[in-house]
């Protein structure tokens, strides 16, 4: 058993600053005797004791310190200092008194801390040239509002770096302690670069202790923009050279592996080899050559020419611009004389493109005929399609087409194909006479009647109305079409009715059907009552033949003669030529 006092107190209490740090004191006295006091202190900075309070069984004496409104002491006579300040980093003294026991006491260290901020990175904005003999600047790393003030390290693509192992690295530190007692921290690290540098990634991390623990915070990672002159150069044409056709836009792409990018130069080199200079057509500050409307003509030799400004370097590419084009197309027709009906042509497509070509025929429709160079046509007629379309494309290059067109006229002599006869008038009538024909050369229409004639031409067709008055000569002799051109002539006559006499010829056809319907209904009920009469014999047993004139001498022949009046038609005879008694009718 302990012979004298003892006082236990924690060696080391950590609180964040703001908040309230708790200092337990703890005591044993001999005999189980109890305090007479205990008294709080903390050590100033010239290694003496503050006393801050005195606590008896019954009441807590506070001293006039700067502590006096913060601090109070618990039933278990724990001290509390709330609202820690970086100032209250210090030593804590727990002191008891026991009478006759004598004193003892323990110390406590306060540690007060405050996590930093996340540190804050700002890469170079200038940018770092590789020919820099010296170290440059990379990034600037700020920690702020920290206590105790932290440490920072530097990292390269997640690798951190050791100033300390590689002397071509140069970190510079500063540290600020503000007003608030917290600490702000600045780290500037310095290192040469390369243009591999200019896909590298860094950041800075800050180390700082807690509760005897190290925690870490990092940055974002960032990149800087590093100098370095080109050495390659690139010159492509878009879209591909390969599919390029006249009147199109193309471009032609010079780029470098530099930056900044060097100063672009275009050329064309002419027929006598002398380098025709183009920069004037490109776009400002880029390195494209814009082409408008390309024709056979733009083809050739391009060359781009690259200037680093910076160390005065000069790169040159060159590139071929092949422009696919289609000329000269003609259609040739065999044979090339004058065309008749019923003759046969060969039409022949040629034209002249540095890729191959594909033939297509197409009438005037647009309607697709034949594929091939060639279009053979037989048997010719005024109807067959004159106008056909040539056209000629080139399958490796889309787009890439052109079309011939070429007339066949077949000539002939005049056909006429339609006229408006018969035609039912009535004398004194304003009627139309119509007469259509098809001819080549162009026909002549004549009628031999007088009227106003109105004429419609479509391609070989001719169409002529003429406007007259029904006369009885007219009526009696009709009109005639005359059509004629340098190969022929045709005729056609038009008959004109009179509507009145058709009409009394109309009434009459129709009383014959009327007759005849009636004939038919009669002879139908004539059958019917003799049936029922029982003189036509029904069955099985009895069927009869009508249809055969060597019918048994009971059989009914009836015979019906179109140019007899109804009533006689419907005499029934017998089969030996007499006449049936009234009654059997």
């Amino acid at each position: 058993a302990a012979s004298k006092l003892e006082v236990s107190t924690p060696a080391v209490v950590e609180v964040e600053v703001g908040d309230t740090a708790r200092i337990e004191c703890n005591f044993y006295i001999p005999g189980n005797g109890s305090y007479t006091y205990i008294d709080w202190f903390y050590v100033d900075r010239s290694n003496s004791p503050v006393r801050l309070c005195h606590v008896t069984d019954t009441e807590v004496l506070k001293e006039d310190t700067d502590y006096k409104e913060r601090l109070s002491v618990g039933e278990d006579k724990a001290l509390s200092i709330s609202k820690v300040t970086v100032q209250d980093a210090r030593i804590f003294v727990c002191r008891v008194g026991a009478g006759s026991s004598s004193v003892g006491e323990n110390r406590t260290e306060l540690r007060v801390y405050k996590v930093p901020k996340t540190p804050e990175i700002d890469p170079n904005p200038a940018g770092i040239s590789v020919q820099n003999s010296d170290n440059s600047q990379i990034a600037r790393c700020v920690s702020r509002n920290s206590f105790p003030p932290p440490n920072i390290t530097w990292h390269k693509n997640g690798e951190q770096l050791h100033p300390q192992e590689n002397r071509e690295l140069e970190v510079k530190y500063t540290r600020t302690r503000e007003s608030s007692g917290l600490y702000t921290v600045t780290s500037t690290l310095f290192a040469p670069v390369t243009r591999e540098d200019r896909n590298s990634r860094y950041h800075c991390t800050v180390h700082y202790w807690l509760r005897g623990q190290r925690h870490a915070l990092e940055s974002q990672k960032v990149q800087i923009t590093v100098f370095y002159p080109a050495e390659h150069l690139t010159l492509q044409v878009v879209p591909s050279s390969a599919l390029v056709k006249e009147g199109d836009n193309v471009k032609l792409v010079c780029e470098a592996d530099g930056n900044p990018p060097p100063v672009f130069s275009f050329y064309k080199r002419e027929l006598d080899d002398h380098w025709q200079d183009l920069s004037r057509l490109t776009e400002p500050n880029s390195g494209v050559l814009t082409l408008h409307g390309v024709n056979k003509s733009s083809s050739g030799l391009y060359k781009c020419q690259s200037l680093d400004l910076d160390d005065m370097t000069e790169l040159e590419e060159n590139v071929e611009l092949v422009v696919n084009y289609i000329e000269g197309v003609h259609v040739k027709m065999e044979p090339s004389s004058p065309l008749r009906e019923g003759d046969s042509v060969t039409l022949s497509c040629d034209a002249h493109s540095p890729v191959a070509l594909d033939y297509q025929w197409r009438d005037e429709k647009g309607r697709k005929v034949a594929e091939g160079n060639q279009l053979f046509l037989s048997n010719l007629t005024f109807e067959t399609p004159n106008n056909f379309s040539c056209k000629v494309v080139a399958p490796s290059v889309p787009g890439l087409e052109q079309s011939k067109q070429v007339s066949v006229a077949v000539q002939g002599k005049p056909r006429i194909v339609a006229i408006s006869s018969p035609l039912y008038v009535r004398q004194d009538e304003v009627v139309n006479l119509t007469c259509k024909a098809i001819a080549f050369p162009r026909p002549s229409v004549h009628w031999n009647v007088n009227g106003t004639a109105h004429e419609y031409v479509d391609n070989q067709h001719i169409a002529s109305n003429l406007t007259v008055r029904v006369s009885h000569d007219l009526l009696r002799a009709g009109a005639m079409c005359r059509v004629s051109n340098a190969l022929g002539v045709s005729e056609k006559h038009i008959q004109l009715l009179d509507q009145k006499t058709t009409a009394e010829s109309q009434g009459v056809i129709i009383v014959a059907i009327i007759v005849a319907i009636l004939v038919v209904a009669v002879l139908g009920a004539v059958i019917y009552f003799l049936h029922k009469k029982g003189k036509i014999p029904c069955g099985r047993a009895g069927k009869q033949d009508i249809t055969r004139p060597e019918a048994r001498k009971d059989k009914i022949v009836v015979e019906v003669k179109s140019d007899k009046l109804p009533e006689e038609a419907g005499l029934l005879q017998g089969a030996n030529g007499e006449k049936r008694p009234a009654a059997d009718q």
